[in-house]
């Protein structure tokens, strides 16, 4: 029992003794650990502190760095500005010297001035009084005159206007034929020119073509087919195209005659189509004709095309080809229409390629110029105005609508191309072979240039030569002086311009004679 006891004390001393040396160890661990986080600081405040002065340290340098630049750039801002006053200054003085010397320059004129003007005033003063001496003599000379004259002033002043104005008539005539003579002389070299120069480089073929076809016959013996049972095939003919077919005794040939061009070719062509065949009556015929009909519509829009490019023109719509390859089967004193409207093309391109205008819209204006030719008979108005509004329809351009419509002068020009077309269309149509003129159409144009001449006074004769290229005008002497005869000569232009129709020009020359006679006896 006491053993036991013993032992329990024992075990509580020692429990005791592990308690005292484990808080032992505990408070010893946590001084270390105090000591370690001690070190740990100041290790930290002194790093700090050694940062904190480099930083100041830093500072304080760049402070010192931007402080010099500061200064520096002040300085040279100082120095700029110095400068830039002593410049200032320097301009200011070269100012002020400059106004002095116009100030001085300008005293210097005011004398000058008031030197001048007091002689001006002395002048006026010697022509007032020189006026007045005038007017006293003026005075006196009318009164001499009045006396010797025997006329009263209100009359002599009525002479003197009249002399006046006789001779300032005949210094406006000589400056005005000095003026119309210089101008016709470049204006006419200008225009040969360019005329010339057209004319020369294009050059073109002439057909002539009549209102009537032939067709060659192999033998007689086709003609009585050709007529038919009491003539049905004939009739059946001529009403499926239009045209009068003429079978007379002329061997080997048949006539087919019609005013239409485009119904008389596709006549010829049918006919030439049913004598090859053979088959001949009336249902053939109809079949034949209306076949011909639609080849000929494809061959007109293939002229039309062609005609374009050949004029060197880009496509145009369909309906403007179309009607513009009808003209190939038209006519105008025996020319063709068609040919003639590429050759105005290439001339008004030429043309307005030497004035410096569009050459395109220079040829469009001239290739379209007669398509109003083609339309409908039904139509009123003339072939310019209704082609012009054709044109219209489809869009055309307005200065080639205007060149289109104004080419005959119908309505005003407002631009140059209906000009060029006009000219064109009457070099194509006054060179040698284009056209063919009946002698009674002839005969009248001569006659009408006759009697525009004749209706003016102080003409005694008048005849048209050179196949009506010119009039020569016989006027009085006594009549007409010179001044007068060129001014009748502009007059007899200007009328034949309005009232007649005709190809290229007319030159009118005037002769005035005087003739002197006197016999010795």
């Amino acid at each position: 029992m006491n053993l036991f006891a013993q032992l329990d004390l024992w075990h509580v001393l020692l429990l005791f003794a592990g308690i005292a040396l484990g808080f032992f160890l505990t408070l010893l661990k946590d001084r270390n650990l105090r000591r370690e986080l001690d070190a740990q600081i100041a290790a930290k405040l002194e790093n700090a502190e050694r940062e904190a002065d480099n930083t100041v340290r830093e500072a304080k340098l760049q402070a010192s760095e931007e402080s010099q630049k500061i200064h520096k750039n002040t300085e040279d801002s100082f120095a700029t500005r110095r400068r830039e006053l002593e410049e200032a200054e320097q301009q200011r003085a070269k100012r002020e010297a400059l106004l002095n010397q116009q100030i001085e320059g300008m005293v210097d004129r005011e004398k000058t001035l008031a030197e001048q003007q007091t002689r001006l005033l002395e002048k006026e003063e010697e022509l007032r009084q020189r006026k007045q001496e005038l007017k006293k003599i003026i005075a006196e000379r009318r009164e001499q005159l009045a006396q010797l004259a025997k006329l009263s002033e209100e009359d002599a002043k009525a002479e003197l206007l009249k002399e006046v104005e006789a001779a300032a008539q005949k210094d406006a005539n000589d400056l005005g034929r000095h003026i119309m003579e210089d101008v016709k002389a470049k204006t006419e070299q200008e225009a040969k020119r360019i005329l010339a120069t057209a004319i020369q480089r294009y050059a073109s073929e002439y057909t002539f073509e009549t209102t009537t076809a032939t067709i060659s016959l192999d033998g007689d013996e086709i003609k009585g087919r050709i007529i038919g049972r009491e003539g049905r095939n004939i009739r059946a003919f001529e009403a499926a195209t239009g045209i009068t077919v003429l079978i007379d005794d002329t061997p080997g040939a048949v006539v087919l005659s019609g005013f239409d061009p485009v119904r008389r070719e596709i006549a010829r062509e049918a006919m030439e189509r049913l004598i090859a065949d053979g088959r001949i009556h009336p249902t053939r015929i109809e079949e034949v004709v209306e076949k011909v009909i639609g080849e000929i519509d494809e061959t007109v829009l293939k002229s039309g095309e062609e005609a374009i490019y050949e004029a060197g023109l880009p496509p145009m719509n369909q309906e403007v080809a179309a009607q513009l390859g009808r003209l190939k089967f038209r006519q105008s004193f025996s020319q063709n229409v068609l040919s003639h409207s590429v050759e105005v093309a290439q001339l008004c391109g030429l043309m307005a390629a030497e004035l410096g205008l569009d050459i395109m819209r220079a040829k469009k204006s001239g290739l379209l110029h007669d398509i109003g030719k083609t339309l409908n008979h039904e139509i009123e108005g003339s072939h310019a105005l209704i082609g012009a509004d054709f044109l219209k329809k489809y869009g055309e351009d307005e200065l080639v609508i205007n060149g289109v419509a104004s080419h005959h002068d119908e309505i005003e020009h407002t631009c140059p191309y209906g000009i060029l077309v006009s000219a064109a269309d009457a070099i194509s149509a006054s060179r040698p072979g284009a056209r063919s003129e009946s002698m009674s159409t002839y005969l009248k144009r001569l006659e009408n240039l006759e009697e525009i001449g004749n209706s003016f006074d102080g003409v005694e004769k008048c005849y048209a030569i050179q196949a009506g290229r010119e009039l020569r005008v016989m006027v009085s002497p006594d009549a007409l002086d010179d001044e007068e005869a060129r001014t009748l000569a502009r007059k007899i232009c200007r009328h034949i311009e309005d009232k007649l129709q005709y190809p290229g020009q007319i030159r009118v020359t005037l002769v005035r004679e005087c003739r002197v006679v006197e016999y010795a006896k």
